[in-house]
């Protein structure tokens, strides 16, 4: 037996919070409270659920069912009841069922098994378990038994009929009822019909035979027509094929145009060649001037070298002796710095291992006491409090006050390390002063020559700086020429692409160009030959496929492509065709699969992802090597086909060809512009490189110059004396000292501040587990094994840091005493001996010879190239005289061809115009083929007037007459077999309306047995010693 198994309420009269209701018994269960407690709720939340009531609310009237309490404001509140469906009597193979109903101000909502439902679906659910809408009587609110006894006799049979269920029988009766009256309305309607339909087939009758006299002569009609037009075929097709075989044999023209092209290529390349070698000429006339100037600045300044010689070489004798002397001594310190620097070396790799093994050693031990130290403090703890409480506060209170002190140790971790930064910079700043100082003082007889050898560097330095600058200057010049020769073929290029499509394609092409460089369209792709590359072989067939679609320019989507547009409009900037890729929707073409029709894509390379805009154009086009064979695909296959040389056919049949000038190629002209674009950008990013090279070699000649002013200045300042030189150098060494101290001292509190916060967080984290510990009196048997090992573990290492502190101090002190041998004696030694060496500079004039060659060689390169060029010149005229006479063969050839095609197109519409009136003329009788096969075309034609004459006379039949009554009859069918279906669905009414009235009149009568029975049992029950019976008249 279904019942409540657990209610669930929350926001819904007096029930604010969620209140779970649960453990009710299959049997009976009472309810009760004091007043207010919330019972009359209770089963109101019953009611709410099972929808017996609460069914229409408006907004006030739901707002009436949320709590109004004190505090926040309830939105929404829902009730939820849980039935146990053991027995299964709601049909959803579970055990349990969840139905919530929810309300807010705006909603009013079900749910079934955590799902969302219908109303409609809840109510249907609800039936089904015996829970009906009219009988509403499975809740009995209260006084509903007291108006119950007091019913008068008729309000009681009434209410009988409604717990009966005879609402139900009644109003499917009335429906029934009255689908009995449609269905006799549409049996009169069938009737009516039926009727007409027998008139209008005896009428049919009538026609038919007139109809069948028409049709015999329509046939002959046709089948005359179609002989007519089948030999006017034949003969068109007998025309086309001696126009191909004309065509197929102008082999002299195809030769010609062949040798024309050849010759064309060749006279491109003569310009070409041309072109390089006059560059090249100019180029060299640039240097010849540069040289020339270089020749004039080395004769000054041999002259000025041949002068100095000659002042060395009187002091020549005595500096070699001295030079002599210097080596020897020069040459013994060096042997001792090095064994001295060997012996360091040496020792190095041994002193910083000993050190990192002693800093390890001190790490572990300090980590071994601190751990110690903490299981000290433990076991003192563990006698110092009596609670864990007591001790848990202790050590809380020491966290925080170990976190404090980590934050102000990072704190003084980072001012540590800034002033560790600041006391290094400074250190390193010190020791490069005292370094200049000590090599001015040690060196001090010999600055004086070191310095004048400094200002010969920096000297040699500036001139070396000048003469990169003049080399930079003089490629810029060059660069300027070859620039202007390019830009000018970047103009040709434009104007011979111009030529090639209608200005405002051009102009909208330029603006789209200007557009993506300053705003960086990054989905502006390009145009889509600017895209593509092809060999030369199809380059023909390609151009005349895409046509002026080769100038659709490829965008990413249409923002990008409104975005132009937009400019476009804007600028007044031409007009261009976008390709959005996002919106093209390629299907895939009819293509035929033989090698004689290649598909016009697979001859094209281009990025994958720009395929759609390629297929959009290209997709339905093959290549075929004749146009015999294209039009035969064309027809088969329904796709466009085209030759190598550019003549194509549709799949109409249509053919477009002939003589194709070279000079207006599309591809070519943007391959030229591209390749002179590239080149022009290329030599103007050069140019400005080497722009940008002059100003910075200016900054360094500059900075040179200034430079060579401070040596000047250094070599007066050291005339000035010797002891404001050496005070310096001690006060700099006095505070040098200091530095250093307070860097070890500074070094030394870092790693103190890293080891105290390492043992701070250990001291929290030991402090932590030990809260969460429990509270002993002495320490674990853990902690005690621990404790004892860390007590080992401490005089070891103790041990052991001693140990390595003194090999370390020992390697230390003979470091020490090697670095200051080699600081304060050896190399002070070495830079006073080098700073007193003497080097010969000398010149000489090969500078100037070399000069003289460069000269004679850039004579002998003007004298060839301009022989070159002037027989390519005498080569490209006798080219040019070749191509005016095939021009004038090929134009010849071009004309008989342009007729045969015009011709071809004459005839090709006459061929399309049979085609389609033996189309019009439907299906054929199979005698149609036959029948006037060998007739003359004449005799068709007379034949054919006198079936016409005779088929005037039907003028007036009705040629649908066939059809009509085959459609009457059809439909005659039909109405005859619906009427028998309306007479079966009457007779099953009729029966389901006496079915119904004998079930309402057993469900009366067995309620009201039922009624009568449980009310004497009660009334039994309740007078014991009376008894009572109920009855009823029919």
């Amino acid at each position: 037996m279904v019942y409540i198994k657990q209610i669930n309420i929350q926001g819904f009269k007096s029930y604010k919070d969620q209140t779970l209701i649960d453990e009710f018994s299959p049997a009976t269960n009472v309810i009760v409270g004091r007043n207010g407690s919330g019972k009359s709720n209770f089963f109101a939340a019953i009611r709410f659920v099972l929808s017996d009531a609460y069914t229409q609310m408006g907004r006030e009237e739901r707002q009436a069912l949320l709590h109004e309490g004190s505090g926040s404001a309830v939105m929404s509140a829902y009730v939820e009841i849980i039935f146990d469906n053991s027995d299964g009597r709601f049909p959803t193979g579970k055990n349990e069922l969840y139905l919530r109903r929810t309300i807010g101000l705006k909603k009013d909502e079900y749910s079934l098994d955590k799902k969302t439902a219908t109303k409609t679906d809840v109510l249907n659910l609800l039936e089904t378990a015996g829970f009906s809408r009219s009988n509403p009587y499975y809740i009995v609110p209260q006084g509903r038994v007291t108006a119950l006894t007091n019913m008068k006799d008729g309000e009681r049979l009434n209410l009988l009929k409604e717990v009966a269920g005879t609402q139900v029988y009644e109003q499917r009766r009335t429906e029934s009822l009255k689908i009995m009256t449609d269905t006799n309305n549409k049996r009169a309607k069938i009737d009516e019909l039926l009727d007409y339909i027998k008139e209008r087939l005896a009428e049919l009758e009538e026609e038919k035979e007139e109809l069948r006299g028409y049709q015999e002569k329509d046939k002959d009609r046709r089948c005359l027509q179609y002989a007519f037009f089948h030999q006017e075929q034949e003969a068109i097709a007998e025309k086309l094929e001696e126009i191909d075989e004309f065509r197929q044999g102008g082999g002299d023209g195809d030769e010609n145009r062949d040798a024309f092209l050849d010759g064309e290529k060749a006279i491109a390349q003569l310009d070409s060649r041309i072109k390089q070698l006059t560059r090249k000429m100019e180029l060299l006339r640039v240097d010849r001037r540069q040289l020339e100037e270089d020749r004039r600045d080395t004769a000054k300044a041999r002259a000025k070298i041949e002068l100095d010689v000659k002042t060395l070489t009187a002091n020549q004798s005595s500096t070699e002796q001295a030079r002599v002397r210097h080596q020897q001594e020069l040459s013994s310190v060096k042997k001792e710095i090095a064994l001295k620097e060997a012996e360091l070396a040496q020792l190095l790799p041994d002193f910083t291992s000993k050190k990192a093994n002693e800093a390890e050693v001190k790490r572990n031990l300090d980590e071994a006491e601190a751990g110690r130290n903490r299981l000290y403090a433990k076991q003192a703890r563990s006698n110092q409090y009596k609670t864990k409480a007591e001790r848990d506060r202790f050590l809380k209170k020491e966290i925080e006050e170990l976190n404090s002190t980590i934050g102000s140790q990072k704190a003084n971790r980072i001012d540590g390390d800034e002033e560790v930064k600041n006391v290094q910079s400074e250190i390193r700043n010190l020791e490069t002063e005292i370094s200049g100082l000590q090599e001015r003082l040690n060196g001090w007889s010999g600055n004086r020559i070191a310095l004048a050898e400094e200002v010969s560097i920096a000297k040699d330095a500036l001139e070396k700086l000048q003469d990169e600058r003049k080399l930079l200057r003089r490629e810029d010049e060059k660069l300027h020429s070859v620039i202007e020769d390019a830009r000018k073929e970047v103009s040709m290029a434009e104007s011979e692409l111009s030529r090639t499509m209608d200005s405002a394609t051009s102009r909208g092409l330029a603006t789209v160009r200007r557009l993506k460089q300053q705003h960086n369209i990054q989905g502006a792709y390009g145009t889509l030959a600017e895209l593509l590359e092809v060999e030369e072989l199809y380059r023909v067939a390609v151009e005349q496929t895409a046509g002026s679609s080769l100038f659709n320019y490829v965008v990413d989507n249409e923002e990008t492509a409104t975005q132009l547009i937009n400019a476009l409009n804007a600028d007044k900037g031409g007009r261009i065709t976008f390709v959005p890729l996002s919106q093209l929707r390629s299907k895939p073409a009819n293509l035929p699969n033989a090698s004689d029709a290649i598909p016009m894509l697979s001859k094209i390379r281009y990025d994958k992802k720009y395929q759609p805009a390629f297929e959009q154009v290209f997709g339905k086009t093959i290549v075929c090597p004749n146009l015999t064979i294209a039009a035969q695909y064309a027809r088969s296959h329904g796709c466009n086909a085209i030759t190598p040389d550019g003549d194509t056919t549709n799949r109409k049949g249509a053919l477009t060809g002939g003589y194709l000038n070279p000079k207006e190629s599309r591809l070519q002209a943007v391959r030229a512009l591209n390749k002179w674009r590239d080149e022009y950008e290329t030599l103007k990013a050069r140019q400005d490189e080497i722009r940008k090279e002059l100003e910075q070699k200016d900054q360094e000649i500059t900075a040179a110059y200034t430079q060579q002013q401070k040596i000047d200045q250094k070599m007066r300042q050291l005339d000035d004396g010797l002891d404001p030189l050496k005070s310096d150098l001690r006060s700099k060494n006095w505070h040098l000292e200091r530095q250093r101290t307070q860097h070890e001292k500074l070094i030394q509190n870092q790693a103190d501040n890293a080891r105290l916060l390492k043992d701070h967080a250990n001291k929290i984290s030991d402090y932590e587990a030990e809260i969460a510990s429990d509270f002993k009196k002495a320490l674990s048997a853990n902690e005690e094994r621990q404790l004892e090992q860390l007590n080992v573990s401490v005089h070891e290492l103790q041990k052991q840091w001693n140990e390595h502190s003194r090999i370390r101090r020992e390697l230390e002190s003979r470091k020490q005493s090697i670095e200051l041998d080699l600081r304060e004696n050896l190399r002070l030694k070495l830079d006073q001996l080098n700073s007193q060496e003497i080097d010969l500079v000398t010149g000489s004039g090969s500078v100037s010879n070399s000069v003289e060659t460069k000269l004679q060689e850039n004579e002998r390169q003007l004298e060839d190239t301009e022989s070159t060029i002037a027989n390519l010149e005498q080569e490209k005229s006798q080219k040019e005289d070749e191509q005016q006479k095939i021009a004038v063969l090929i134009e010849k050839h071009q004309k008989r061809m342009e007729r045969s095609i015009a011709r071809k197109a004459i005839l090709t519409t006459s061929a399309a115009d049979c085609a389609k009136n033996i189309r019009d003329l439907g299906v054929l009788p199979d005698e149609a083929f036959e029948k006037y096969k060998d007739y003359d075309p004449k005799s068709i034609q007379s034949r054919l007037k006198k079936v016409q004459e005779a088929l005037k006379k039907y003028k007036h039949v009705n040629k649908k007459a066939f059809e009509q009554y085959n459609q009457f009859t059809t439909q005659r069918d039909s109405l005859t077999k619906r009427r028998k279906e309306l007479d079966d669905s009457q007779s099953s009414i009729q029966e389901l309306v006496e079915v119904l009235d004998q079930r309402k009149d057993e469900a009366i009568e067995r309620t009201f047995k039922q009624v009568s029975k449980e009310f004497a049992q009660i009334f039994r029950a309740s007078c014991s010693s009376r008894s009572w019976s109920a009855s009823h008249s029919t």
